[in-house]
């Protein structure tokens, strides 16, 4: 009778049923896990001949299938940064380096002794190198390949700060010294590194140029030889009768030829006395203490003799000087457009000056760019009137005496006033926004920072100041070292040279953008440099992209390599062979490998594991199912029996 085989298959398939529910059960906490369900097919004998008859009772139940359910388990975070999980479709691949390759979705794994990232049966993971210059190498074995991180050298700082436009540089010490505070405006650090790893600082001290201007005397020994200044020599020709220097051209080029050798010298002030050999001359107000003039006789140098600092400067204010002589009778002074009447009584030297001292604040209230009034009586009965004005006003224009001169000395009546051009000073304001900036190693060794050496010397760089120039009506920077750059355009970089005492040829560049002279506190806005110490590896973390990154204790990360991820074309035809992994098969088809988060592959989540995706409660009932199942078999069986020893005993 075919009921017993046809109860026996039923048997079959329960317990098939059952071991599979088991399984499932048994590996519900399994880290990886893909749970299988249990496909059935009934069972019909057929003939070839005569076959098409439909009252063909059946054979049974087989077991076409034992399915896997691929479908994402839950992500349970850890405290294992080498424990990965993919969020999304993909393997991890492992080889056994025997040649066996396998794929997993367990992906709790763990550094063995070589270093090597291994499976918990020390399969290993695979993934691409990278080379130096972070592209991917062919895959292979998964490596944290680097336990330390070596020093490098500082070679970038990125620098910005605000220097408060109300600190007052008249107040600053004439002589600068770089452990005197009251000699420069401010100051701040950098930290650095030398190509051992070294730590230094780099110390920047900024001088605010004053409103002075730098006066320099030289004597020669022969004075018809004529001085040599900035490597040009200068011939009688340039001078004038009184020993000034003019611009004669085309006859003679000195002028000419050392306004473009040292643009720092005042020519208007370059006076040389044929027949004392005695030459002076003054910087410009904006270069001040930047550096020496070359000053030669013959070839040799010569020294400056202003050693002593009241000597050595002089106030950039404008200074105007008049005579103005008293008269008999009375008369009427004009000064900046304040009304000063003069009686018969007062018209004497004595009575003018205290006429003109008690209008002195009244004059000053009208005229904010005046700093002062001086009236002063001279031997010959003559006031001597000095109008000072502000530094910051630099040189008035036009020349006294002119009709739209905006601040007049005039007479009228019996009073004369004659504007004295030898006396009077011509004012400079071109130190306005300008800071002589240095840098020191550790704050003992001046460095250089591009100071081109001085003109007639060369033209390499040597330690010294620099000159750093904000805009004096907006705040922002527009010149760095002579080289002058419109605003929001690319502000020069500076090369320190110097600063790494393991190596020299090291050289850093410094970039000032963003620096600011606004009348608020002076602070740093941002200062980034890229050198570091040795560091000791710390830790290593993944990136959702499969970036295997290693940390330092030196604060560096560098990325190791990247997980390959597989993907197959029917991931239902692999085949289990274990430890929660599975081989490729001819229904799979091959492995396709791409780094996490490309085309279809999942993102990768570092300590994190993938649970099991059984569900424990549809097990139980396929237990409930596959019992029933298996006592209804067993009763056909049982029924089948009967029968026949109902035959049995006819």
């Amino acid at each position: 009778m075919a009921g017993f085989s046809t109860a026996v298959t039923g048997l079959k398939a329960s317990t098939a049923m059952l071991d599979v529910a088991g399984n499932n059960i048994a590996n519900s906490s399994t880290v990886g896990f893909k749970s299988s369900r249990t496909e059935f097919g009934d069972i019909y004998a057929t003939a070839v001949v005569g076959a098409g008859s439909s009252n063909t009772p059946g054979s049974g139940v087989t077991v076409t299938d034992i399915a896997q359910d691929f479908s994402a388990g839950t992500i349970e975070f850890t405290n294992n940064n080498l424990d990965l999980a993919i969020n999304g479709s993909g393997f991890f691949q492992l080889d056994d380096g025997q040649g066996s390759v396998t794929y997993t979705r367990a992906g709790a794994f763990e550094l063995d002794k070589e270093g090597f990232i291994v499976s918990k049966n020390g399969k290993y993971l695979q993934g691409y190198g990278l080379d130096a210059d972070g592209n991917r190498l062919p895959i292979g074995n998964m490596a944290v390949t680097e336990k330390e991180s070596p020093p490098k050298a500082t070679e970038n700082i990125d620098l910005s700060f605000n220097i408060d436009a109300r600190s007052d540089a008249a107040s600053l010490l004439p002589t600068y010294n770089k452990d005197e505070p009251g000699s420069f405006t401010w100051t701040t650090t950098d930290r650095t590194f030398d190509s051992l790893g070294n730590e230094h600082t780099i110390k920047y001290n900024f001088a605010e140029q004053r409103p002075v201007k730098q006066v320099l005397n030289f004597q020669l020994t022969t004075p018809t030889n004529y001085p040599e200044i900035s490597g040009i020599q200068l011939q009688a020709g340039d001078f004038d009768a009184n020993g000034r220097l003019i611009d004669n051209s085309p006859a003679t080029t000195g002028y000419d030829e050392l306004a473009v050798a040292d643009d720092r010298i005042d020519l208007s002030t370059v006076v040389y006395d044929t027949g004392t050999g005695e030459l002076s001359f003054e910087l410009k107000a904006w270069a001040t203490d930047s550096g020496d003039v070359l000053v030669e006789e013959g070839g040799a140098a010569l020294a400056n003799l202003n050693t002593a600092v009241e000597d050595r400067y002089r106030d950039a204010n404008e200074v105007r000087v008049y005579t103005v002589t008293p008269g008999a009778g009375s008369g009427t002074i004009s000064l900046a457009g304040e009304e000063i009447q003069v009686s018969a009584a007062d018209n004497t030297a004595d009575g003018i000056a205290g006429l003109i001292a008690a209008r002195e604040a009244r004059i000053l209230e009208n005229n904010p760019s005046i700093e002062s009034i001086q009236a002063t009586t001279n031997a010959a009965g003559d006031v001597i009137l000095q109008v000072r004005f502000k530094a910051d006003e630099g040189d008035i224009t036009p020349e006294p005496g002119q009709l739209n001169d905006p601040y007049p000395v005039t007479v009228t009546g019996n009073v004369t006033a004659a504007h004295d051009a030898d006396a009077s000073i011509q004012g400079d304001n071109s130190y306005r926004g300008y800071y002589r900036m240095y840098a020191y190693l550790n704050n003992e060794e001046l460095l250089d920072i591009g100071k081109v050496q001085d003109p007639g010397k060369g033209t390499l760089t040597e330690p010294g100041p620099i000159l750093v120039q904000f805009n004096p009506t907006n705040g922002l920077l527009r010149e760095i070292n002579g080289q002058a750059f419109p605003a929001g355009g690319q502000v020069p970089a500076l090369t320190i040279k110097g600063a790494d005492p393991a190596n020299s040829l090291t050289e850093i560049t410094l970039d000032l953008t963003g620096s600011t002279q606004f009348a608020s506190a002076s602070i740093v806005k941002g200062s980034l440099q890229d050198g570091y110490t040795k560091g000791d590896l710390i830790g290593v973390t993944f990136s959702a992209t499969g970036e295997m990154v290693a940390s330092f204790s030196n604060g560096q990360n560098k990325s190791l390599g990247v997980v390959a991820v597989a993907t197959f074309e029917n991931q239902a035809g692999l085949q289990p062979s274990g430890d929660t992994e599975w081989a490729a098969t001819l229904d799979s088809g091959d492995a396709i490998v791409n780094p996490p988060g490309t085309g279809l592959n999942g993102t990768l989540r570092s300590a994190a594991l993938e649970a099991s995706n059984v569900d424990l409660s549809e097990e139980l009932v396929k237990l409930i199912e596959g019992q029933r199942n298996y006592q209804a078999n067993s009763k056909t069986l049982e029924t089948m029996n009967a029968i026949t020893q109902t035959i049995l005993q006819i």
